[in-house]
């Protein structure tokens, strides 16, 4: 791996710009209008043509649901039960509550939070299996109260989509599941076809194509963060095992070649160690080409002269994942203001939250962290709020807002102010004259 010292990296972080995809965006806008257009149609035509497969039907049928209990062991439908039992418990702490609250006698004011009726999830496929994946959209979505719950995957080449998918589908909760990737997934999720209902909200992580369609389609419907590349930053000190660095940094390199993976250590000892033993796992790595593709690009050792020059590194890269290979992380923590999620301790690895721990892995990428939140049970929320005036309350706090609208040359909106305001007082008069007279 490359070592660099510190302003050196910062630089290139500074002067990384997002890549031009115009040639993928008109594709992708293509692929929308098609879909929007002539529905199911386009659907079979686009499966044809990218996804090398002609169908006649994109739901999955529960034959082909039950086949794929058949093809699955018990070792991984016991694992799938239990992450998703850790999963569940995890954002079950997370449901947002109504609330009610008031601030004058007559004045009353709140929230009340509603689930989504119908949420699309996208998860990848064809030659590549991601479960996990399934977990991490499906419950949250069922445990928010969603109604309707539609997966599109894409099938491989024989038309059929991976069991592993399949039998976490049925256990998450998803309500069905639709042969179908790519953009054409996104776009039939947004406008719906004859086969494929539209939905409220689309959610999940794909490639670029998949991202680019869920950008150009939101504000049809919402969507959860167009994801980019993944990426891990690890702080390491001085008494971190090189073995489990490294591996760390293997494991976020397989996903992609253009996956970023980086150390930060205040130790140029460890640093070797770390690179030797990369160099030395290297060689038993079924994705080799992949990760030496990514670490040559992507990756690097930033060597400090301090590990307090980590955090704000951090905190301008906003990566996806921060692991803490240091004796005593829990001081660090309030430090880390820009990340999707921390990974405490050296045996905290990165791999336990993709697969199940309880935290979600659909996290904000590409320094969206400075503002952006994993997916979470909030994701499948909408808001309304309420409010009520008394003729009292209207009468004592409505001058205000009347004036406003007049500074603001709407005086539409004063009026419809002032007219409830001379109500209210003439109310006031009226209720006052019967009690007064109730008295004598």
């Amino acid at each position: 791996m490359k070592f660099y010292q510190k302003e050196e990296f910062l630089r290139l972080l500074q002067q990384e710009k997002e890549k031009d995809y115009q040639q993928e965006e008109k594709l992708v806008r293509d692929i929308l209008q098609m879909v929007k257009v002539s529905g199911d149609k386009a659907l079979r035509e686009l499966s044809k043509k990218y996804d090398k497969v002609e169908l006649t039907d994109f739901l999955v049928g529960e034959d082909e649901v039950q086949a794929a209990y058949q093809r699955v062991d018990a070792d991984f439908q016991l694992a799938l039960k239990k992450a998703s039992d850790f999963i569940r418990h995890f954002h079950s702490q997370q449901k947002p509550n109504s609330w009610m609250t008031t601030r004058v006698e007559g004045a009353v004011m709140g929230i009340i939070r509603r689930p989504l009726q119908k949420v699309g999830v996208y998860v990848p496929g064809g030659r590549a299996a991601y479960p996990s994946t399934v977990l991490m959209t499906v419950i949250p979505a069922r445990l928010a109260g969603v109604e309707e719950i539609y997966i599109c995957t894409p099938p491989d080449s024989s038309g059929e989509v991976n069991p592993f998918t399949l039998v976490a589908a049925q256990e998450a909760g998803a309500d069905a599941v639709y042969k179908l990737g790519g953009a054409q997934a996104i776009a039939a999720l947004a406008f719906g076809t004859e086969s494929i209902p539209a939905v409220d909200k689309i959610v999940g992580p794909g490639n670029i194509y998949v991202n680019l369609a869920k950008r150009m389609v939101f504000g049809q419907v919402g969507i959860d963060l167009p994801a980019g590349p993944s990426e891990v930053f690890l702080v390491a000190d001085k008494k971190a095992d090189a073995r489990l660095v490294a591996w760390d940094l293997l494991a976020q390199a397989e996903h992609d070649p253009l996956a970023r993976s980086v150390c930060l250590t205040d130790s140029y000892q460890l640093a070797q160690e770390i690179d030797a033993k990369i160099n030395l796992f290297l060689a038993q790595q079924e994705r080799k080409n992949i990760i030496e593709e990514s670490l040559a690009k992507n990756g690097g050792i930033v060597l400090l002269s301090s590990l307090e020059e980590a955090w704000p590194l951090i905190n301008t890269a906003a990566p996806e994942h921060v692991g803490l290979h240091i004796e005593d992380p829990w001081p660090h923590l309030a430090k880390i203001t820009n990340a999707g999620a921390i990974f405490l301790g050296e045996y905290t690895p990165q791999t336990a939250g993709d697969y199940g721990a309880g935290p979600n892995h659909v996290l904000p990428t590409n320094r969206a962290a400075r503002f952006a939140s994993p997916l979470g049970i909030e994701d499948f929320f909408k808001s309304s709020s309420f409010l009520y005036y008394s003729p009292r309350a209207i009468f004592q706090e409505g001058e205000y807002f009347e004036i406003i609208a007049g500074v603001e040359g709407l005086y539409a909106h004063a009026r419809a102010l002032q007219i409830r305001r001379e109500k209210a007082n003439e109310k006031r008069s009226s209720d006052c004259a019967r009690d007064c007279g109730n008295q004598s």
